[in-house]
């Protein structure tokens, strides 16, 4: 069994993949997020990532669809004690922005939809920076001392704004961010490569990255020439028409033959190999597509290996 790994300076134990919960009640319905999740669970896994406004872009939907399905689950499995649940705040239709009633009211709506007392990780979902840090950072530490949170993150920040808010906490002793969950992969490394990666590293941040998979174009299923059934398709697909995308494609697939794996394992296993990434996020709409994903906990990439997918994703 894959060992856990410590989330930067919290108590949370988690399994080196973060299961993304954007497809649950989005394109996989509530039966097919159940398999999804039971099958994860039975590989070790332990990190299930979702946010409020998970999937209010789809009519008919109100946003909290992908919570109440993770809560459904947890009830169902009497499994809470053995899940960290990780979700985020800010961009909920009913509960928009970071004011500090609106944190508190959008936390509580959350922990209604997951039908539990607490979040494990809490996460601003993208910064406003309208809204000073001192609000912000006070607003989580009185979740946090309320024991509705117990331990927070920030997605979708500034370097500036990710300092401010970590010298306020220090300064003032509340509660402090553990994590950062940043937009990195092998096709968009300067979303997070530069000041804000090294402030995370001197900070003792755990890097979750969301889009790990740069939308499927990471899975090796785009190819040219071919069509692929995805709501995610042309966003994927774009990367096929540049010239890294395809540098990363023919190293990936060189790496993923020396190991025998798929090219979405090798993709992950180069973010896990970076310095602060703790666990990537990906998404499973299918049980099928899971395997390929839980997959970065057994495969460990060589440094010359790293090199040559860093070399061609430059």
């Amino acid at each position: 069994m894959t060992s856990l790994r410590k989330l930067g300076s919290s108590d949370l134990e988690v399994f080196p993949l973060s299961l993304g919960g954007n497809v649950f009640g989005w394109t996989a319905d509530e039966a097919q997020s159940f398999a999804v999740l039971d099958a994860y669970a039975a590989a070790g896994g332990n990190f299930v990532d979702t946010a409020d406004s998970y999937s209010a872009w789809i009519d008919g939907n109100k946003g909290g669809e992908s919570e109440t399905i993770i809560g459904k689950w947890v009830k169902a499995r009497g499994n809470r004690a053995d899940v960290v649940i990780a979700t985020k705040v800010s961009q909920h239709p009913e509960f928009p922005g970071l004011t500090a009633a609106n944190i508190k009211a959008a936390a509580d709506a959350s922990l209604r939809r997951l039908g539990t007392d607490h979040i494990d990780l809490y996460y601003t979902h993208f910064d406003k920076p309208e809204v000073p840090v001192e609000e912000i950072i006070g607003a989580l530490d009185e979740l946090v001392k309320a024991g509705k949170a117990r331990h927070i993150g920030a997605s979708n920040i500034s370097p500036e704004r990710l300092r401010e808010s970590l010298e306020f906490s220090d300064r003032e002793g509340l509660a402090r961010y553990v994590a950062l969950q940043p937009h990195y992969n092998l096709v968009s490394r300067d979303t997070y490569e530069g000041e804000l990666q090294d402030l995370a590293a001197r900070s003792g941040l755990a890097a979750v990255p969301y889009f790990s998979l740069a939308s499927g174009f990471l899975t090796g299923k785009y190819r040219p020439g071919t069509t692929v059934d995805s709501v995610r398709a042309e966003g994927a697909a774009k990367h096929l028409h540049t010239e890294r995308g395809q540098k990363v494609l023919t190293a990936l697939d060189e790496l993923a033959r020396t190991h025998d794996v798929p090219v979405a394992t090798v993709a992950l296993a180069w973010l896990a190999a970076q310095p602060t990434v703790l666990a990537p996020i990906a998404s499973a709409r299918t049980v099928e597509q899971l395997p390929a994903l839980v997959g970065v906990a057994e495969l460990e990439l060589t440094e010359k290996e790293v090199a040559r997918l860093t070399e061609a994703s430059a």
